[in-house]
């Protein structure tokens, strides 16, 4: 059963930025790794994906600000958000891409002034 935890989650103001981290009970070699988050009242969403060679594709709201990364050994994905927006409110969470894995606790982020 693979664990994942995520942190780095927080109040952060507009234009602001955070890095989350996203850590995995075992190596992600060959998995195509995402983060994904869920707004309040909204369905979850894929927000950025990382192929095994590193190729990154984003949801259009958000490219330009974010950046996804990985670590295969140990398991580590991680998302850098800059400048932040109120709509980038939401719990973000990692898993695989497509998603198969349960899903973690999350990490909170609220973006408000």
């Amino acid at each position: 059963q693979v664990q994942l935890v995520e942190s780095g989650g927080g109040l952060v103001q507009p234009w602001g930025s955070l890095r989350l981290s996203c850590t995995v009970s075992g190596t992600i070699f060959g998995i195509y790794m995402a983060w994904y988050r869920q707004a309040p009242g909204k369905q979850r969403e894929l927000v950025a994906r990382i192929t095994t060679d590193r190729s990154t594709k984003y949801l259009d709201s958000v490219k330009g600000r974010f950046t996804i990364s990985r670590d295969n050994v140990p398991g580590a994905v991680y998302l850098q958000m800059d400048s932040l927006k109120p709509e980038d409110t939401a719990v973000y969470y990692c898993n695989n891409y497509p998603n198969t894995w349960s899903w973690g606790k999350g990490t909170l982020v609220t973006v408000s002034s």
